[in-house]
């Protein structure tokens, strides 16, 4: 199954941690750098953070005010920032002058919410007090990587020495998690416990057990960090600079003879050609890869190694490239070659490793499923409701987190900047606009005066208030891009209410108004995909009706079936008589994909039009077992207010350029219309409501 590992915030993200993994913490006599121009929090004793005593939402409201404020503040992932010492001597693991500098400096894992709004350093996986380990470990290599990447992108943009100082550390530990010798050179270990010691096989048991047996998650991670460390340190440090290059080249020599091995072979998933030379099949693993052989190659040509490993993941990712305008999922890369079912906004920065890949290899191709990505899909994902979980391929998994919000604003950014397009720099403003509050429980997730970046939205809009390391530093990467664009962070930080959204919406079939079918309940995960819920079966004669509700648009409607069977089905599609589609559906050669069957959405080739609310099937051959209909309008609508004026985005999924309405009466805009490349096609000067013309995939921003 393809989701969070159980140290991911991701999978945290519904329920309040065990009590069984609380524990007090003391804060490590390391450095501790908290910027002067920043809002610092309140440290108290007993490993807990006191923030400062504003509400979020007042001092969301104060960023906005203070545009030159910067919205960065280290002072929460400083807080997670401990010590610790590991064993004299341990084979395979060394790191950077240990025996001159014995201590190492790593992220707690999680940090539990407490009265009076402090928090608890806590690891993964239950406590034994007794001997003060974690089942899992206090530290993992995934939360060490990234947060090198905050210090580093930080001291980049900022010079700031503290940031520097934390980078150098956390690269250091790092390193050591990194097996130098034997089978699994190369590999990295991903738990440490607060002594020092490595926890290979941690329980829950987690793939590859042992944690450096083979290529992994971290394994991707820790060449993301080596890459943009060796760039930062090139000139700055030499000597520490080498030394890094070193352990990149042990890591892409693992990458070579674990998974770019099987470069130029394919499979098969469920009639989906795929690339057999990911990391883990995962486009999403391979893209965080990518990143930081980018940074190498841009930092230096010379490595033909690093070069040559980048072109072809970014190959294999840009292959993962799937649907179109009018089909599921609209021209998203997928995550994961064992599904086609699949699409998750954690870790989905697979369009900015494609745009950052065409950019340093001079290779524009590259950058076309990324434009596609960021043109179609992140305009149906954001009226939509925003960086969901999962789509599965129905938004299943409505959770949101900073991993997925930030994966998304840093594909947008990496996009815009390949392709000078400001159309999907507007989009990226909108996106992180849910930092601020543009979210579904209408409240900052981010807080610039501490720094604290909470752990999760729920479906009902319920956030989720503890601060791990992985929300904290994904709230913050997004933070350090904002700071790079000041005017982009001002307009991100002060459109903070969502005033209108017409998207996707889910209609579930065991709601039907009138059917002679039947009723299941099946097991949700099917191995590649999950249900909604239940599902609607019908056999030949059988029928159902849906209600999809009164809508100002025509809308896209499809049906989301489970096809398991070689003799496959028909069924008419009709609505109020009007024919959509007769649908022939039946299972695809299975592959890789773990699970015998596929659950798809299938497009109808005729619009439901502008009025009408129902839609028929009737079934004509074999059985249909149907999880969800998707209705998608063909203008889709976000709306973005709060002291910064109004943002709305407009898309059109319609098979030719349609007038839609923008802007509000008596209200003065500007509305720009960008194709389905993202290349700008006109602009207008608003004095009120007024109709645009917008081209089939395309979208509008109008600003006010």
């Amino acid at each position: 199954m393809h989701v969070p590992h159980p140290h991911d915030d991701g999978r945290q993200a519904t329920a309040l941690r065990d009590a069984s993994r609380r524990q007090t913490s003391r804060l490590s006599s390391a450095v501790r750098p908290v910027l002067a121009l920043l809002v610092a929090a309140a440290v108290s004793v007993g490993g807990a953070v006191a923030p400062a005593s504003a509400t979020l939402r007042e001092t969301a409201t104060s960023s906005a005010a203070a545009v030159a404020a910067p919205l960065t503040n280290l002072a929460h992932l400083d807080f997670l920032l401990d010590e610790a010492t590991p064993p004299a001597v341990v084979d395979g693991h060394t790191t950077y002058r240990l025996a001159d500098e014995p201590a190492l400096i790593l992220p707690w894992t999680y940090a539990d919410a407490r009265p009076g709004g402090t928090f608890q350093r806590v690891g993964g996986g239950p406590l034994d007090p007794a001997t003060n380990t974690w089942g899992q470990g206090a530290y993992n290599a995934d939360d060490v990587a990234r947060a090198a990447v905050v210090y580093l992108r930080h001291w980049t943009l900022t010079g700031a020495e503290t940031s520097r100082d934390s980078a150098y550390e956390l690269l250091r530990s790092l390193a050591y998690l990194q097996t130098t010798d034997g089978p699994n050179a190369g590999n990295v270990v991903l738990w440490m416990q607060p002594d020092g010691t490595l926890n290979p096989s941690a329980e829950p048991v987690e793939l590859p057990d042992p944690s450096d047996s083979g290529p992994s998650y971290w394994l991707a991670r820790t060449i993301w960090a080596l890459g943009e460390g060796y760039a930062a340190f090139q000139d700055a440090d030499p000597e520490f600079a080498a030394f890094l290059e070193d352990r990149l080249a042990l890591s892409v020599g693992a990458l070579d003879r674990q998974v770019l091995v099987n470069y130029g072979e394919w499979a098969e998933s469920d009639g989906m050609r795929v690339p057999a030379w990911l990391i883990v099949d995962g486009a999403d693993a391979s893209a965080e890869a990518v990143l930081g052989l980018a940074a190498r190659v841009e930092a230096q040509p010379a490595d033909t190694t690093s070069r040559d490993a980048m072109r072809k993941l970014a190959e294999g990712i840009a292959a993962m490239s799937a649907g179109s305008v009018q089909s599921w999922p609209y021209g998203a890369v997928l995550p994961w070659a064992q599904s086609r079912s699949m699409w998750h906004a954690w870790g989905s920065q697979m369009p900015a490793a494609l745009a950052e890949a065409s950019v340093v290899l001079g290779d524009p191709a590259l950058a076309e499923p990324a434009i596609m990505d960021a043109a179609v899909f992140t305009p149906t994902l954001l009226t939509a409701g925003g960086p969901d979980n999962g789509w599965f391929p129905s938004p299943t998994d409505r959770v949101q987190i900073a991993y997925g919000a930030d994966s998304r604003v840093q594909s947008l950014l990496a996009v815009a900047d390949a392709t000078g397009s400001a159309g999907f720099e507007a989009l990226a403003g909108m996106q992180a606009a849910w930092f601020f509050g543009a979210n579904r429980a209408g409240e900052p997730i981010y807080d610039p005066a501490t720094g604290i970046t909470f752990d999760g939205l729920q479906p009902d809009g319920t956030i989720n208030r503890n601060s791990g390391a992985e929300s904290t530093i994904h709230g913050l990467l997004t933070m350090i891009a904002l700071d790079a664009r000041p005017e982009l962070a001002a307009r991100a930080s002060s459109i903070t209410t969502i005033a209108e959204r017409v998207g996707l919406e889910l209609v579930e079939t065991e709601a039907a108004t009138e059917t002679d079918g039947t009723v299941s309940t099946p097991e949700s995960w099917t191995g590649e995909s999950s249900w909604s819920g239940s599902a609607l079966t019908l056999t030949a004669g059988q029928h159902a009706i849906f209600d999809i509700g009164a809508a100002e648009t025509r809308r896209w409607v499809e049906p989301v079936v489970w096809s398991d069977s070689a003799e496959g089905s028909s069924s008419k599609w009709t609505s109020d008589r009007r024919p959509l589609r007769v649908l022939e559906e039946s299972a695809p050669p299975q592959g890789i994909s773990p699970t015998y069957g596929v659950l798809l959405p299938h497009s109808l080739a005729q619009s439901v039009q502008t009025g009408r609310e129902h839609v028929r099937v009737d079934v004509t051959h074999g059985a249909v077992q149907l999880d969800t209909l998707l209705v998608r309008p063909m203008a889709s609508r976000l709306v973005l207010t709060g002291d910064g004026g109004t943002t709305e985005l407009v898309h059109s999924s319609a098979l030719t350029p349609q007038p839609i309405r923008v802007g509000r009466d008596g209200q003065r805009a500007t509305v720009v219309v960008y194709d389905a490349s993202g290349a700008e096609v006109r602009s207008y000067d608003l004095r009120g409501a007024r109709n645009v013309p917008v081209p089939s995939g395309g979208f509008a921003i109008v600003t006010g």
